[in-house]
């Protein structure tokens, strides 16, 4: 099952896709709530390029790596990755008259609801849009 989630931004597409990119912009943003963050992000963004990103919760109480390989890039158009279980995850920026629509559509894991990752998912994607609109 593929999952998909969009947002528009408003913003400048470079400053968008910088964000996306660069690791001092992916700590800021990178975490669903304000009890977690993300205090690594490692990344080599070329195809067959790794990242690890480690998402954190700010007690201490839980740490993960979310990590994968770049299978596709077309530079402030889309990003294609592998996760370490093979799902994949498309990443899409769209230019349009509202501002720049980034679309993430993923294959869903078994552990939890398509709602629940859905919703996880956004919350990560809407805090992007508010770090970035507010940079």
């Amino acid at each position: 099952m593929k999952i998909s989630i969009e947002t528009i931004i408003n913003a400048p597409l470079t400053k968008i896709w910088s964000a996306w990119t660069t690791p001092e912009d992916i700590k800021n943003w990178n975490f669903a709530t304000n009890d977690w963050c993300c205090p690594t992000a490692d990344i080599n963004l070329a195809v067959g390029g790794k990242f690890t990103y480690q998402m954190a919760a700010k007690d201490g109480s839980m740490a993960f790596d979310f990590s994968g390989e770049f299978i596709e890039i077309t530079p402030f158009k889309n990003i294609s990755y592998k996760l370490e279980d093979n799902r994949t995850v498309l990443v899409s920026f769209i230019e349009n008259t509202e501002g720049i629509k980034l679309v993430e559509t993923f294959d869903a894991e078994d552990e939890n609801s398509g709602e629940q990752q859905r919703q996880g998912w956004l919350l990560i994607l809407e805090n992007f849009k508010q770090y970035v609109e507010n940079k």
